[in-house]
């Protein structure tokens, strides 16, 4: 039996490196990332969402958006939850 490696299936389903399918999609799992990443340190901090939210000025169903689906969120609002949190964020801009 062939095992297919992820980058094989990615190339196949998803499209090549540097096809416009493909941006997309990393960009959509790096900005899914994020939200996963706010919430595991929430959690380990011991707040919940209506405390995080209090402690940024947000409603909890703010955060509870910014956790599972930061697509729209401003770049603003991950920094001061960021901060809220004591936490670093580090970008990349590649040309």
């Amino acid at each position: 039996m062939k095992t297919t490696s992820l980058a094989e299936l990615k190339d196949r389903y998803i499209g090549l490196p540097g096809s416009s399918d493909r941006d997309v999609f990393d960009q959509d799992l790096r900005v899914g990332i994020i939200g996963a990443q706010i919430k595991q340190i929430r959690l380990e901090r011991n707040l919940t969402q209506a405390q995080l939210g209090e402690l940024v000025g947000l409603k909890k169903a703010r955060i509870a958006k910014l956790e599972n689906s930061p697509k729209q969120a401003r770049i603003e609002t991950i920094l001061k939850v960021c901060v809220a949190l004591d936490a670093k964020l580090f970008f990349s801009v590649e040309l």
